[in-house]
């Protein structure tokens, strides 16, 4: 994000160990462990595969015209998500992408409404959508840098926006650019409303996965269910009225910081007008730090927007002991500070979620957690959410004490 910059604290350390760059560990399909988050080389993938559209058909198979296929290896109908999404005019398409890495950033208009990708193999390791630009990258006219939102590997502003079984990621890494300044590097930047993730990864460093709206007006529901996130500096971050539902968040280890803090889990900008922010529950926070070496989060008020009145209730999860327990929150703008936003906990375990410091850890009632639940923050009742949209996304809070029937 344009304020609050990766935290500089301390001497340089070595660069990352690691004997390859995530770039070449994603090509390969292949990972170097946690810092990737990728297992073992995708099973369908290459020209060898006999059904690379595992159960979803074929080109010759098609269940419906709206339906269309992606490979690599020329055995759909594009051979690059880019091209399959131009082709997709009209509302309500399906691309199915077969496993592989799909290196080149991809762009989903507002006229794409409705659109659902989809990782044909069920597993979110085999397709990757990934691409290496940075906030500090020039544009390619010379007229300065791409910014934040300019390097997404992926951005989405359809309404109505489906992902299931896909990772995202952005693999630039500071190691190999260390003149860079602006080192935020978006793996995706979801605007519309109305999105959700299903069983998707998200790969990263600084700022992996923007969760936005279009506007500061704007309206942006989103719902991310069994999806794993990555990074070290304000991983989850923006404006959208998120729920973040079973999902796993891993903080990496720095090795160009000699101490703590290495970075921050979420960064929620909510505009001061909308009454929801982000919403994590049943969910784990873990880390390959050093114990206490994260925050868990902070808030973010943008020049754009100095209104916004951060939003982030964590609740039901566990947190692991790479939270720093004592201070889990800390003021990322002065003027702003975090006891003046919208952060809240409720029954949280582990390490992590200890409250050592009560004036640090502020909680929720039970009677306040009922207003805390995916039913109100995505508000199922509303008559312009499609049925569709309301059985996937809203959970009635099965094991959410508090939560009304």
């Amino acid at each position: 994000m344009p304020s609050g910059p990766c935290p500089t604290n301390g001497p340089s350390l070595p660069s990352s160990p690691y004997p390859t760059s995530r770039r070449t560990a994603l090509s390969l399909l292949a990972g170097t462990g946690a810092a990737l988050g990728l297992g073992a080389p995708a099973a369908h993938a290459g020209p060898a595969g006999s059904r690379p559209f595992g159960r979803y058909g074929s080109p010759a198979r098609r269940p419906d015209p709206r339906t269309l296929y992606v490979d690599a290896y020329g055995r759909g109908d594009h051979t690059d998500v880019q091209s399959a999404v131009d082709s997709a005019t009209g509302t309500g398409h399906t691309l199915v992408i077969a496993p592989g890495v799909y290196r080149a950033t991809v762009f989903i208009g507002p006229a794409h409404e409705g659109l659902t990708l989809i990782g044909a193999s069920g597993n979110a390791r085999d397709t990757v959508l990934v691409y290496d630009n940075a906030a500090g990258t020039p544009k390619s006219d010379g007229s300065g840098t791409l910014g934040t939102s300019g390097s997404a590997s992926v951005t989405v502003r359809a309404a109505g926006f489906t992902a299931r079984d896909l990772t995202f990621a952005n693999d630039w890494l500071r190691s190999d650019n260390p003149e860079y300044t602006g080192t935020q590097a978006v793996a995706i930047k979801v605007q519309g409303d109305r999105s959700a993730f299903h069983g998707c990864r998200f790969l990263g460093h600084q700022d992996t996965l923007y969760a936005d709206s279009l506007t500061v007006t704007a309206f942006a529901r989103q719902y991310y269910r069994d999806c794993y996130v990555e990074g070290d500096v304000d991983f989850v971050f923006g404006r959208a009225t998120a729920v973040f539902d079973h999902c796993h968040f891993r903080a990496l280890t720095r090795t160009d910081l000699a101490s703590a803090p290495y970075g921050y889990v979420f960064a929620p900008s909510t505009a001061g007008s909308s009454p929801y922010g982000f919403l994590v529950l049943r969910s784990r926070v873990t880390s390959t730090a050093p114990d206490a070496h994260y925050k868990l989060a902070r808030p973010w008020v943008p020049s754009s927007d100095l209104t916004a009145h951060p939003m982030l209730t964590v609740r039901d999860s566990r947190l692991g002991p790479g939270i720093d327990a004592r201070t889990p929150y800390t003021t990322m703008s002065a003027g702003f500070p975090w006891q003046d936003q919208r952060f809240a906990e409720y029954r949280n375990t582990g390490p992590g979620a200890r409250v050592t410091v009560p004036a640090n850890r502020p909680q929720l009632s039970a009677v306040e957690a009922r207003g805390h639940t995916p039913a109100r923050w995505l508000d199922a009742r509303d008559p312009h959410l499609p049925t569709a949209w309301e059985m996937r996304v809203v959970d009635r809070g099965r094991g959410l004490r508090g939560q009304p029937a």
